[in-house]
C-alpha cells in the first residue's frame, strides 16, 4: 500500500514514446521528481512524495525504459536531448510553469540541461549523487570496465542476497553482455554497491524488484544513448541561473564525493555531504533528505504574500503547561485501551497534564468517544491498518514482512510526526509501538527535543522456517539494527518500558551471535507488568454482569472476536460454519460474533440457524467488547495479545487462533499464554466446523487454572512515564 494517491495521471507522447506522469499535492510550488537511470522506476522516490505533497505540488514520471512508461530498445529515445524533451512535456500537460526540479545520479545531466536551456521553467534544482562529467572530475573506477562488444566476464554470483559485499573486481558485471545474461544477478550487484550503509536489505530488494520490470535489452539501449561531454556539462555550468543544491554521499561507491565536490565548485552550488551516506540517500536517509528538500524549496520559491501581520506569543517556562503527545500503534485495538487507562493514571500523577493524541482510525473514534484531544494533524497519517489488511490472506499475515513493505508509510507519517514536534512544545512524547518514531529518531537524533518513552509488548523479530534462510538473516539485520541503535544513542529512549514481566519474554536469541532476547531486554527495559486496560475487579460479579447485558442465567455464551483490524474475517467465516455443529453439542448455544470496526457484517454469510434453540448474532464494533468476554462463558479469538490476556484476566476459558506467519502471535504472544496457562491454540490449517465444534463443547463454562494478572500495570506504567515529567 502506498502512503499517497496520486490526484491525477496521465501520459505524454514524444517521437512514438508514451511517457506516464503523476501529480500528487496542490501546494505551491511545484516539485519536479525526475525519473533516473532506466534501471529503476519512479517509485524510486516513495519516500518522499508523501511528505512533500503535504507542503507542495508534486510532479513525478517514469523514464523510457521502466515503469508504466515504453521501453523501446532503440537508443534515440534515451538520449539526454529526449530525455529534456520528456521532462517539458510532462511540466506542460500538469500545467506546470516553474518547478523545482531534482534529479538523482543520470538525471543529474538532464536537470543541468534542462536548468540551462530552459531556464525560465525551473526555480532551483537539487542533485543528489549527481553522476555527471564533472569538469575536472575524478573518473569513476568502474569505468573502464565497459565496453560495447566485451565478452561475459568470468565473475560469481553476487553475494549480496546472503548478505555479504560483493568483491570491487565485480565491477566486471558492469557490462554490456552481462547485462543481456545475467540481468538480475547485476541488479543484486549493483544496489549492492549503491547501499553502502549497514542493514540496507529492504531497500536493496526494493531496487531489484524494480529492476525487473525492464531488461537488460533496455538497460544496453539506454547506455548506447550515451551521456554529455565534460564540455558539455561544464558549457550548462556557466549557463545555469537558477540556485543548486547537491547532496552527496561520502561513502558513495557508485559516483565518488569528489564529483559532486567539483561539480558544487563550478556551479557555485550548496552541499550538503552525508558522511557514511552511499548513492541513494532518499531511500537510506529519507528524512534527512526530506528535510533538505523542504528546506531549499521553502528558500527559493516566491514568498506569498501575507493578508496580515504575524503575531506570536512566547511563553516562559513558568507559564507552559505540562504537554505530552501520545502516540498509540493503530494496529488493532488493543493499544488503545492501555494506553488511554495509562494516560488517565498520568493525570493523576501530574497535576494540569495536557495530552495530545497523534493517531489514526479506529483508535481515533474510540479516544473521541472518551473525550480525549485527537491532534488535527492524525488526518494526515497513512493507514497502517489498512497496509496490513492488504498484506493478509486466508487467515494468514506475514506480519514481519508487512512491517518492512510499511517502510513509506512510516517515513511519511514520522513526518507528520516532525512536523507536529517541531509546531508544538511538548515535554514528553510516549510511543506505544511507534515504530516509525523510535526508528527514525535514533536515525536523527539531533531532532529529539523532549523526552522520549517507548512502550511495546514484545521485543525482537523472530522468523519462521519456512521462509529459509533469507527471512532468517533479514529478520536478525533488523534485530541488529535497534540494537545498534540503542548502543549508540541509548539518550533518545528516556523510558523503554515493557507492557509485561519478564518472563514473558522469549527465551530466543535476536539472531546468529546476537544477544538472548531475554539477557538484552532486562538490561535494557523497566517493567510495568500486563495492562489489560480495566479493572477486573469492576467485571468480578459475573452474574450481576451477565444480567445487565441481557445474557440469561444458564445460558451458554460464546463471543466471537478477531480485533480491531479487518485481518480477521476468514477466521469469522470458519466459526460461522461450525455453529450449526456446535450448537447441537452445546444446545441453546447463543454465539455472538462480533466484527469489529473495519470489517462489514453484510460482507459474512448468513449464519444457518439450528433446528434446536439457540441463535447466532453478528454484531458490528462493540465498544466495551471486555465486559462481554468477562461475562461469556467461552471466547473465541485470533492470537492477539490483548484479547487473550483480558480473558485471561477475568479467568474466562477461551479458544485462540494465531493468524498464520504472524511472529508476534505464533512466538510472543504463545510463550506468555503457556506461562499463564491460559487458552487453548488451534492452528488455523486444523480448523474445521467438527474440529472447532468438539472443541467449543469441551472447552464450553470450563473451569480453568490461570496464573493471575497483577492489575497494577496501568499504574505502573504511569509511575515511570510520570517520572519524566
Amino acid at each position: 500500500m502506498w502512503a499517497a494517491q496520486p490526484a491525477s495521471e496521465g501520459f505524454i507522447e514524444r517521437k512514438d514514446v508514451k511517457i506516464h506522469y503523476e501529480v500528487y499535492g496542490e501546494g505551491s510550488p511545484t516539485i519536479l521528481l525526475m525519473p533516473t537511470w532506466t534501471l529503476i522506476h519512479k517509485r524510486f522516490w516513495k519516500a518522499q512524495i508523501a511528505y512533500l505533497a503535504r507542503h507542495y505540488r508534486v510532479v513525478t514520471y517514469d523514464g523510457p525504459g521502466n515503469g508504466r512508461s515504453d521501453r523501446p530498445l532503440d537508443p534515440a529515445p534515451y538520449h539526454h536531448d529526449a530525455q529534456v524533451e520528456y521532462a517539458l512535456a510532462v511540466l506542460d500537460a500538469t500545467g506546470t510553469d516553474r518547478a523545482v526540479a531534482v534529479g538523482l545520479s543520470k538525471a543529474a545531466n538532464w536537470v543541468l540541461q534542462l536548468a540551462a536551456q530552459h531556464s525560465d521553467r525551473l526555480l532551483g534544482v537539487v542533485l543528489i549523487g549527481p553522476a555527471v562529467g564533472a569538469p575536472g572530475a575524478r573518473r569513476s573506477d568502474y569505468d573502464s570496465y565497459i565496453a560495447i562488444d566485451a565478452p561475459e566476464p568470468a565473475v560469481a554470483p553476487s553475494r549480496v542476497p546472503l548478505g555479504e559485499t560483493d568483491p570491487l573486481s565485480d565491477w566486471a558485471k558492469y557490462n554490456l553482455e552481462y547485462w543481456r545474461t545475467h540481468h538480475e544477478d547485476f541488479l543484486w550487484f549493483f544496489l549492492g554497491r549503491g547501499f553502502t550503509e549497514a542493514h540496507s536489505t529492504k531497500p536493496i530488494e526494493d531496487g531489484v524488484e524494480w529492476g525487473l520490470n525492464t531488461t537488460g535489452e533496455v538497460l544496453v539501449a539506454d547506455f548506447r544513448a550515451g551521456r554529455p561531454k565534460p564540455a558539455t556539462v561544464e558549457e550548462w555550468c556557466q549557463r545555469l541561473e537558477a540556485p543548486i543544491l547537491i547532496i552527496h554521499g561520502e561513502d558513495d561507491h557508485i559516483i565518488p564525493l569528489a564529483v559532486g565536490e567539483r561539480l558544487a565548485e563550478v556551479t557555485g552550488a550548496e552541499l550538503a555531504v552525508l558522511a557514511g551516506g552511499g548513492h541513494f540517500p532518499l531511500a537510506r536517509d529519507p528524512v534527512r533528505v526530506n528535510l533538505l528538500i523542504d528546506d531549499f524549496t521553502r528558500r527559493v520559491a516566491p514568498a506569498r504574500p501575507a493578508t496580515a501581520p504575524p503575531r506570536s506569543t512566547w511563553r516562559r517556562w513558568d507559564h507552559r503547561p505540562r504537554r505530552a503527545l501520545y502516540l498509540s500503534s493503530p494496529i488493532g485495538l488493543g493499544h488503545a485501551r492501555r494506553d488511554l487507562a495509562i494516560a488517565r493514571e498520568l493525570r493523576q500523577r501530574v497535576d494540569g497534564l495536557e495530552i495530545d493524541w497523534l493517531t489514526q482510525h479506529p483508535v481515533t473514534a474510540m479516544l473521541e468517544r472518551n473525550g480525549e484531544h485527537v491532534h488535527p494533524a492524525s488526518r494526515w497519517l497513512a493507514n497502517e491498518s489498512a497496509h496490513i489488511e492488504s498484506e493478509s490472506a486466508e487467515h494468514d499475515l506475514h506480519c514481519f514482512q508487512a512491517l518492512r513493505r510499511m517502510d513509506e508509510i512510516l517515513v511519511s507519517n514520522f513526518m507528520v510526526f516532525h512536523d507536529v514536534v517541531s509546531e508544538g512544545a511538548y515535554d514528553l512524547v510516549i510511543g506505544d509501538e511507534a515504530w516509525d518514531v523510535d526508528h527514525f529518531l535514533h536515525e536523527n537524533p539531533e531532532l529529539k527535543r523532549f523526552a522520549y518513552a517507548w512502550m511495546t509488548d514484545f521485543v525482537g523479530y523472530l522468523p519462521f522456517p519456512d521462509g529459509g534462510p533469507r527471512e532468517a538473516l533479514v529478520a536478525a539485520d533488523y534485530n541488529a539494527e535497534m540494537i545498534e541503535h540503542i548502543a549508540r544513542y541509548p539518550r533518545v529512549r528516556d523510558r523503554a518500558v515493557f507492557v509485561g514481566d519478564p518472563e514473558d519474554i522469549v527465551d530466543d536469541r535476536f539472531g546468529p551471535d546476537l544477544p538472548l532476547i531475554r539477557d538484552w531486554t532486562r538490561e535494557h527495559y523497566d517493567f510495568a507488568g500486563y495492562v489489560t486496560g480495566f479493572d477486573p475487579g469492576a467485571v468480578a460479579d459475573r452474574e450481576a454482569l451477565r444480567a445487565e447485558l441481557g445474557y440469561a442465567a444458564g445460558e451458554p455464551v460464546c463471543v466471537v472476536s478477531v480485533g480491531g483490524s479487518g485481518v480477521g474475517t476468514h477466521l469469522l467465516r470458519r466459526v460461522i460454519e461450525a455453529y450449526p455443529e456446535a450448537a447441537r453439542r452445546v444446545p441453546g448455544l447463543r454465539m455472538i460474533v462480533v466484527t469489529g470496526p473495519r470489517i462489514d457484517p453484510a460482507s459474512l454469510p448468513a449464519p444457518s440457524q439450528p433446528a434446536s434453540s439457540g441463535r447466532l448474532e453478528v454484531r458490528p464494533y462493540i465498544p466495551d467488547l471486555h465486559r462481554h468476554l468477562a461475562a461469556c462463558d467461552l471466547a473465541v479469538v485470533q492470537g492477539g495479545l490483548t484479547t487473550c490476556m483480558e480473558l485471561t484476566a477475568t479467568r474466562r476459558p477461551f479458544i485462540y487462533v494465531p493468524l498464520r506467519h504472524h511472529f508476534e502471535q505464533n512466538f510472543h504472544v504463545a510463550h506468555r499464554l503457556r506461562r499463564h496457562g491460559a487458552g487453548r491454540r488451534i492452528d488455523y490449517d486444523d480448523l474445521t466446523p467438527d474440529a472447532l465444534a468438539a472443541a467449543i463443547s469441551e472447552e464450553m463454562g470450563r473451569d480453568v487454572e490461570y496464573r493471575p494478572v497483577d492489575p497494577d500495570g496501568a499504574a505502573r506504567a504511569a509511575a515511570l512515564l510520570a517520572a519524566l515529567l
